[in-house]
C-alpha cells in the first residue's frame, strides 16, 4: 500500500499484519520501532560507515538490508526469504538500487543456515514470522548453536520476538540462546517489558560484550522510547525458563487482536 505523505515509499502487509515499510528514496527512514532498534544494533556493531557482512534470516521488503548499504556501503549481505512470491513481488514493485551487495535467496531460513559456511557474517539478523508467530524450528537451542556457527568470532545475534506477559516465550528464548553465548541484552518499550501489553523485543546475543550503554542512548532517543535490558535483570527475568529442543519447540504466541493489524 502506498504511503499518502511520502512520494515512493510502501508499506508491505502479510495476512493483515504490517510487516514493512520501504521508502525508496529514503533508505534510512525507518518506520516501525522494532526495525528502529535493529538498525542501533547495526549501527553500533562497528565504527561508522564500515562495510560489514551480515545475513538476514526474513527478508520482507529488504528494509534493513537497504539501510545497511545506504549506511555502510561496500557491505555483503545475504537475505533468506521464503516466501518467493513476495519475494518476486518485491523485485518488481521495490526494486533495489545498482550495486547494493544484497544477494536474495528463496529458501527456508533455518535450513540455508545449517548450510551455510562457518565463520561467514559478522551480524545474524532473525526476523522471520510465518504471519505474525516466529516459526517453531526457529526457536531452539541447535538453532541457536548454528548461528554461533556462521558468526564470526565476535559476531552479534539479533533478532526480532513477539510476547507478551508472563513471557513464557521470551523466557524460553534467553534460556535458549544462555546455552549458546554469553552476553546477552533485549531491548523493548517498557510497557512491554512490565507486562502491561503485547509487543516486539529485540533480543541480542554474542560471545564477547556489545556497547549496551550507547545502545541504551540510542533506544531511548527514539519517539517512542525502549530500554535495554541485560545483566542481573535479564538474569531474574529469565528465572527458571528451560532452553527448547526440536522436540519440544512450539512458534511464538499469537498476538492479541489488533496488536499488530492494520485496518
Amino acid at each position: 500500500m502506498p504511503d499518502i505523505d511520502r512520494e515512493r515509499a510502501w508499506l508491505l502487509t502479510v495476512d493483515g499484519a504490517p510487516q514493512s515499510y520501504v521508502d525508496l528514496d529514503a533508505p534510512t527512514h525507518l518506520e516501525f520501532e522494532y526495525a528502529r532498534r535493529l538498525a542501533h544494533v547495526l549501527d553500533t556493531v562497528a565504527e561508522p560507515g564500515r562495510p560489514i557482512d551480515v545475513t538476514h534470516l526474513g527478508g520482507g521488503a529488504l528494509t534493513l538490508p537497504r539501510y545497511v548499504a545506504a549506511t555502510r556501503p561496500g557491505s555483503r549481505q545475504d537475505v533468506v526469504e521464503a516466501d518467493r512470491g513476495l519475494l518476486q513481488l518485491v523485485a518488481e514493485k521495490l526494486p533495489l538500487p545498482e550495486g547494493a551487495g544484497i544477494t536474495v535467496h528463496g529458501a527456508d531460513a533455518r535450513r540455508w543456515l545449517d548450510a551455510a559456511p562457518d565463520d561467514s557474517a559478522d551480524v545474524l539478523v532473525a526476523d522471520v514470522f510465518g504471519g505474525s508467530r516466529v516459526p517453531a524450528h526457529l526457536t531452539t537451542v541447535a538453532y541457536a548453536r548454528t548461528a554461533d556457527r556462521v558468526l564470526r568470532p565476535g559476531g552479534l545475534y539479533a533478532a526480532n520476538l513477539a510476547d507478551g506477559a508472563p513471557f513464557a516465550f521470551l523466557r524460553s528464548q534467553l534460556a535458549t540462546f544462555a546455552e549458546a553465548f554469553e552476553e546477552l541484552a533485549l531491548i523493548a518499550e517498557p510497557s512491554v517489558l512490565r507486562g502491561r501489553r503485547f509487543g516486539n523485543a529485540i533480543l541480542i546475543a554474542s560471545h564477547t560484550p556489545f556497547d549496551t550503554a550507547a545502545l541504551a542512548r540510542r533506544a531511548a532517543s527514539d519517539a517512542f522510547p525502549a530500554r535495554v535490558e541485560h545483566g542481573a535483570p535479564l538474569r531474574r527475568r529469565i528465572g527458571t525458563a528451560s532452553p527448547v529442543s526440536d522436540e519440544g519447540a512450539v512458534p511464538s504466541p499469537e498476538p492479541p487482536g489488533g496488536a499488530f493489524s492494520v485496518g
